[in-house]
């Protein structure tokens, strides 16, 4: 049984493939496996994946006779999974060298938690590397570890699943599964560390997370962006399920909320002409799942409250507002 399994799920991505597969079977810890699941991607990215299959015994290909998305590539990786614990890595993203060897040491020194928290970095087409904001709350808790109710803070981390090693006894036995669509991300991250009995956290960076310039769905506006809606419904109605995860629900919820608020006000996910019809489906969620005697944060409590009012005229209003002002703050430093 090895150590780590890692599921790479694989679609149109012939161009980043070798690297992305280079950077794991590279490592200078080996005790793995490579679960690759080839989406019926409609390139090469099959036979390159066969090829390192070829010459790797590490390697194992899943070739999936119909696309279904993400979720359901890194769903079937994980039923063929034979680990100690599960990572994920993206194909157009990298391990950055010995990261898998510190995630190991970290694991033990922290008594096999059931999930382990590391950083990453942003590498952008232009050559930049960009550290990510968490690094310093990662190594706050050195090898102690806690629950998401011990410290909620946790919840506030990046909400992906390839920056997390969980154990997989754990996943299985909690029956974590991605649900189809976009931002599949959130809701599972999210049930594992609330479901989580010991969480432990690496601040060394160990995930290359790619900025495409082009080709990434969550830069390519559309109505892809509206699979958000069940993806949260999905996160809720997981804790409905689970009443003694109840204390959690209002953080999550802010937490829902305010990635409901970014997509909206990014122009390369919800098209303008969406914009009404996505802040709708927000201000449903919100009046749907507010917990009783919810609170906003300061900060955002105007947003929020004009989502539980459905008022997206004077959203508008204030969004083109604070645009003109930033336009003016960008032409003052210029």
């Amino acid at each position: 049984m090895p150590r780590f399994s890692v599921v790479v799920p694989v679609f149109k991505v012939q161009g980043y493939l070798r690297e992305c597969l280079d950077s794991v079977l590279g490592q200078s810890f080996t005790d793995l496996e490579v679960i690759a699941v080839d989406d019926r991607s409609p390139d090469h990215s099959g036979a390159i994946l066969d090829e390192y299959a070829a010459r790797d015994p590490r390697v194992r290909v899943l070739h999936l006779a119909e696309n279904g998305g993400l979720g359901r590539a890194r769903n079937t990786g994980v039923d063929h999974a034979r680990g100690d614990y599960l990572l994920f890595l993206d194909s157009d993203d990298s391990f950055l060298p010995g990261a898998l060897a510190a995630i190991d040491r970290q694991l033990d020194a922290c008594g096999s938690p059931d999930v382990l928290v590391f950083d990453h970095q942003r590498s952008y087409w232009d050559g930049r590397a960009e550290a990510s904001c968490f690094g310093d709350q990662l190594a706050g808790v050195g090898t102690q570890t806690f629950t998401a109710a011990e410290h909620p803070e946790l919840l506030t981390l990046f909400h992906v699943a390839w920056n997390k090693a969980y154990r997989r006894a754990f996943y299985l036995r909690e029956g974590l599964r991605f649900e189809p669509g976009l931002y599949e991300d959130a809701p599972l991250s999210n049930e594992a560390l609330v479901c989580a009995g010991s969480i432990g956290c690496l601040p060394r960076v160990c995930v290359d997370y790619r900025q495409r310039h082009q080709g990434a769905i969550t830069r390519s506006p559309g109505r892809a962006h509206f699979d958000i809606f069940p993806q949260y419904a999905s996160l809720f109605a997981f804790l409905e399920r689970r009443p003694e995860l109840a204390r959690h629900r209002p953080l999550l919820f802010e937490r829902a909320v305010a990635h409901l608020v970014f997509c909206i006000r990014r122009k390369e996910r919800v098209r303008p002409a969406d914009r009404r019809a996505f802040f709708r489906e927000a201000a449903r969620l919100y009046r749907e799942h507010v917990p009783d005697g919810f609170t906003p944060p300061p900060r955002r409590a105007r947003d929020y409250r004009l989502l539980a009012l459905d008022a997206y005229p004077l959203f508008a209003a204030r969004e083109a507002v604070r645009r003109t002002a930033g336009r003016a703050r960008s032409a003052a430093r210029a």
